[in-house]
């Protein structure tokens, strides 16, 4: 994770090599909260995922209890050079009145911020000026893809306990379905789905658009960073970075949907544990969400039918993980209740 002591990555290679650094779980505090959950007033497992949940944070933070004190929800937004091929039901300016609503606090994500009492960061990537269109070549150089990627480091800040990633862009469901197309193979009517709403002739565009991005940059197809670098944007690459740094951190990282997720799914590519410290909230609408969630082993934590972004998902998760800390934290034992046989 950058900072004062450690430079920031320069490149593609430098963040490769980060990886095999990262730390692993913590299985001391993963331990202890699994033995003060079976001692808890209650038949052994009867919480569900609720209990899964608290041994993941426990690991994941390295303490028992662990905390959620001080949650931060990062959107990133990026503009993206496909969307000159008609693949989204609005013009490419919304990102930029996104960016401005999530500003002014009217948009989803910020209501579910508030309700959640989350820290809520907007991280911009030079909106201004899109990524190249990726059926033409890549959509970034390697400068431009490490960049991004240390910038999102950048937003595990220290003190922060659960990081909730989402993002904003016109057209990023096409880049999120052609990364899961170049890291996991298939057809892209496997991937591609009506994103923020598409009719058919512009499905049809869309998946063209997939297909054409595969055929230009076959180098997408050997490497997953060079994946992102060809085929992503530049808010997914700086949510890929922001998944390093939160397990560098020891921060657990809640992901949003589809297009959040096919980002963090490069980092599964490049080590199938990366993502070991990571939940996904929601199985998003987009159809191929549940396929990426097989792909990389991933159950979501529930299915609403949102297709939203702007990590409405992952905000709307964190009221989940503080019951389930609730629970774990604040039951009394079988001891304590003067309750016997507490192994059922």
């Amino acid at each position: 994770m950058p900072s004062d002591s450690a430079p920031v990555p320069a490149t593609l290679d430098e963040i490769r090599r980060i990886l095999p650094e990262m730390p692993g779980p913590d299985l001391e505090a993963g331990t202890a909260a699994m033995q003060r959950e079976v001692q808890l007033v209650k038949p052994r497992g009867s919480l569900g995922r609720l209990e899964e949940l608290t041994h993941w944070l426990a690991t994941w933070q390295g303490r028992t209890p662990p905390t959620l004190n001080h949650p931060r929800i990062a959107v990133f937004a990026g503009s993206h050079g496909v969307a000159a091929q008609g693949v989204s039901a609005f013009p490419p300016s919304v990102t930029a009145l996104m960016v401005q609503t999530f500003v002014n606090g009217g948009a989803a994500v910020n209501q579910l911020a508030r309700a959640a009492d989350a820290d809520l960061r907007v991280y911009e990537l030079d909106i201004e000026h899109p990524t190249a269109d990726f059926t033409q070549g890549p959509a970034m150089d390697e400068g431009a893809c490490a960049q991004a990627m240390a910038y999102g480091m950048m937003a595990v800040e220290p003190g922060i306990d659960l990081l909730c990633l989402g993002e904003m862009g016109i057209a990023n469901t096409t880049s999120g379905a052609a990364l899961c197309a170049g890291l996991f193979g298939g057809d892209p009517v496997d991937w591609v789905g009506r994103g923020t709403g598409i009719d058919d002739e512009g499905l049809a565009r869309k998946r063209a658009a997939v297909a054409a991005g595969l055929k230009a940059n076959p180098s997408a197809l050997t490497d997953p960073f060079e994946t992102m670098r060809c085929l992503g944007g530049l808010e997914l690459a700086a949510i890929a970075g922001a998944v390093i740094a939160a397990r560098m951190a020891r921060v657990p990282v809640l992901l949003d949907g589809y297009t959040c997720t096919a980002a963090a799914a490069i980092l599964y590519k490049a080590d199938p544990k990366a993502l070991d410290h990571c939940v996904v909230a929601h199985c998003s609408a987009e159809p191929g969400h549940q396929r990426l969630l097989k792909a990389i082993g991933k159950e979501a934590l529930f299915d609403f039918g949102m297709r939203l972004g702007e990590a409405s998902g992952a905000a709307l998760a964190i009221p989940v993980l503080r019951a389930a800390l609730a629970c774990h934290t604040g039951m009394s034992t079988f001891q304590e209740a003067g309750v016997a046989g507490g192994q059922g």
